[in-house]
């Protein structure tokens, strides 16, 4: 199929080309030969009369007109993905779909567990594939590379269809034998502690500082960072540092460990959990059953308030 002279296979062809920056691994993407990859971006240079990838030391980089064709190519090929290549019916106990969802290890360890045991109940015959957050979650999205998003309202991309699927509160965890345990955490105590916190991948700041600081003038006191929320009850023993956990994962995580829970000192906004999926799959049948599902598991979660 061609449009404008241009054969329409190539379109796949250059997204693969600039997604891996490699012509091994791109013909190895589509199931090619390298030499089929390497005649494939002959043409596309010959049609856009630009070297589009171009060898930088050990890698290749690609140039300004490649970088201005990614995200259009790419769009074109979901578009196609999502409308003429999308099955009209779905159904999860004959499906061999992969279904990929980006979860922080929070809603992992939460949610997840109860989705997964819904799905098996069902006979339910897709597969999961999870995978971590990233520092702009929505680009997964429009790449093509995430099927759906479960991740804080508060990062949900403007550009596409969102749905909260829970929302928790939070509490401070302390070792049992410190200080803390032992009396009521007041404001004063808790500003001036030292913390336990997470950063996610590929930032610098703790997603609570910035509202702690604009609600209190204040900055917390941070000796120890951590990529994981489920980490940060084990972090605290043995010392006298507070993590602020969610709820639901600080009760899930407690029994097996020395620590003790407490409310916290002053008001904090509940998180509420989004699901978010491109704009061009609203109308996906199996997003439409996978949002069913993990709205299904969120519902049967024990309470986090």
């Amino acid at each position: 199929m061609r449009f404008n002279k241009l054969d329409l296979n190539l379109l796949v062809a250059l997204d693969a080309l600039l997604t891996e920056r490699s012509i091994t691994r791109a013909a190895e993407r589509l199931h090619l030969s390298q030499s089929a990859m390497s005649n494939s971006l002959g043409r596309l240079r010959d049609y856009f009369e630009d070297e589009l990838l171009v060898q930088v030391g050990r890698q290749m980089e690609p140039t300004p007109r490649a970088e201005l064709l990614r995200e259009a190519v790419r769009d074109v090929l979901l578009r196609i993905e999502t409308s003429v290549a999308a099955q009209p019916r779905f159904d999860p106990t004959s499906s061999d779909r992969e279904f990929r969802l980006f979860v922080s290890d929070y809603s992992m360890t939460v949610l997840m567990p109860q989705a997964l045991a819904l799905a098996a109940g069902m006979g339910c015959t897709v597969r999961f594939n999870l995978l971590p957050q990233v520092q702009n979650p929505a680009r997964p999205l429009e790449r093509g590379e995430a099927d759906l998003l479960v991740i804080p309202k508060a990062y949900c991309s403007p550009e596409h269809p969102t749905e909260i699927v829970y929302d928790d509160s939070f509490v401070c965890v302390v070792w049992s034998g410190s200080r803390h345990a032992r009396e009521p955490m007041s404001f004063e105590r808790y500003a001036e502690a030292a913390h336990v916190v997470m950063v996610p991948v590929s930032t610098t700041q703790p997603a609570f500082e910035s509202w702690f600081a604009q609600r209190y003038g204040l900055s917390r006191r941070i000796e120890v960072t951590t990529y994981s929320f489920a980490a940060l009850p084990h972090l605290v023993i043995g010392t006298e540092r507070i993590a602020t956990v969610h709820t639901r994962l600080a009760r899930l995580l407690a029994p097996a460990l020395p620590v003790t829970l407490l409310p916290m000192p002053m008001p904090m906004p509940p998180l509420e959990q989004a699901l978010q999926w491109h704009k061009y799959r609203s109308t996906d049948p199996g997003l439409i059953w996978l949002r069913g599902l993990l709205q299904q598991a969120a519902r049967a979660m024990p309470a986090g308030a």
